[in-house]
């Protein structure tokens, strides 16, 4: 650290520098993020309040009104008017208190105390965490030929051990969706507790069915979901970090909490303590800006676009691992490794991730692409076709 103050000219300078190595949303060349450019209206309200801590809510009453709010309009998408919950800082928060949550549960209500969770081999990565961190037997489920979960090979998993089941709507790999219904009814004729993990299909699905697209029921409709992780930093369209965990009542917060004395409440139930306040008031800003009627538009723009794109790399010899149900395209040529098309595509600037079930190129088709950027990537896609 340096000894003498430094003029803020000089210290933007040095940030104007470093953030020049960067990637941003805005090249239209960030082809692996589930995250993307948050809305203008968002940007604006969360510097409003940066000051605020969501882990001491009696001291910040209106934004903790602020967050109440918010829960109340995600839930209004998801088929419950009253549930619990908080806006977190990620899926990650968000699954991690819904397995916290049905463990304890569990534990109190089942004397479980060597607990197993059963979660689909398309599972986030942050359920691994979950796993290590509660002490917890992560118990995989293999997929069917559409890479959701198998459901003639779930209730054989199931033992008097489990305490959660895990369905996915969205697959972070594929943008699958696990059948949730059925999960549900199996989940609740074993008493046992089934966790949706909606982080990206969660802020698309509901808006996509609003204006007629088929799409499985996901939410709280459902008498066996009790919990649902949802991010409003994906396809919400807010600023990072804006994760959200609901559940279907306070019980489920009420089994994890501990005391916090010291504090204006005097018990904490999520992870975090201290917890910004500025994801829920730019979240609030934006959802009510764009209402369900704005995110159907870029749900549909979004969609549309991963459409276009699949037919594209179709009709230039590349074999499409699936079809696009939401936008997320993956593909592989058949004469290259899914590595050297990586490394060629990279080569050409563009910043792809690879899936890993199966092996593939994985493009989600966010706000920040646009047709014209899917075509300049058609474009180089084909040079690479005809080189090969």
């Amino acid at each position: 650290m340096n000894k003498k103050p430094i003029s803020k000219e000089e210290i933007f300078k040095q940030l104007d520098e470093y953030q020049l190595k960067d990637c941003k949303y805005s090249d239209g060349r960030i082809l692996g993020s589930m995250c993307t450019q948050s809305h203008p209206i968002a940007e604006e309200v969360f510097c409003k309040f940066l000051d605020s801590n969501l882990g001491d809510p009696g001291l910040f009453k209106g934004t903790k009104a602020i967050e109440d709010e918010v829960l109340k309009m995600i839930g209004s998408f998801l088929s419950i008017n009253n549930p619990a919950g908080h806006i977190v800082t990620g899926g990650t928060e968000a699954n991690l208190m819904a397995i916290r949550s049905a463990r304890n549960m569990a534990r109190d209500k089942k004397g479980i105390l060597n607990g197993e969770f059963i979660v689909p081999k398309s599972a986030h990565f942050s359920f691994n965490k979950a796993a290590d961190m509660l002490n917890l037997k992560l118990v995989d489920c293999d997929l069917d030929d559409n890479y959701c979960l198998n459901l003639d090979l779930l209730e054989d998993k199931i033992t008097e051990n489990t305490v959660a089941i895990v369905a996915v709507a969205g697959t972070t790999e594929l943008g699958m969706i696990d059948p949730v219904e059925e999960i549900s009814k199996i989940a609740e004729d074993n008493d046992i507790h089934l966790h949706v993990d909606a982080a990206f299909g969660g802020f698309s699905i509901p808006f996509l069915k609003d204006i007629g697209y088929d799409f499985p029921n996901f939410d709280f409709s459902l008498p066996g979901v009790k919990s649902i992780t949802i991010d409003p930093h994906k396809m919400g369209l807010a600023p990072i970090p804006a994760g959200c965990i609901l559940f279907k009542d306070g019980s489920y917060l009420d089994a994890m909490s501990v005391d916090s004395p010291y504090l204006t409440i005097k018990h904490q139930s999520t992870i975090v303590g201290t917890r910004l306040g500025a994801p829920s008031a730019a979240t609030f800003a934006v959802m009510k800006y764009l209402g369900r009627e704005g995110y159907a538009h870029y749900a549909k723009e979004s969609l549309d676009n991963a459409l276009f794109l699949a037919q594209g790399v179709k009709n230039l010899g590349y074999q499409l691992v699936v079809e696009p149900k939401l936008n997320i395209v993956a593909f592989n040529h058949p004469k290259l490794s899914t590595e050297a098309l990586a490394q060629k595509l990279e080569d050409n600037n563009w910043k792809v991730s690879c899936s890993s079930c199966p092996k593939a190129i994985r493009i989600i088709v966010m706000n920040h692409i646009k047709r014209d950027n899917i075509l300049e990537l058609l474009s180089d896609l084909k040079k690479i076709a005809d080189e090969i």
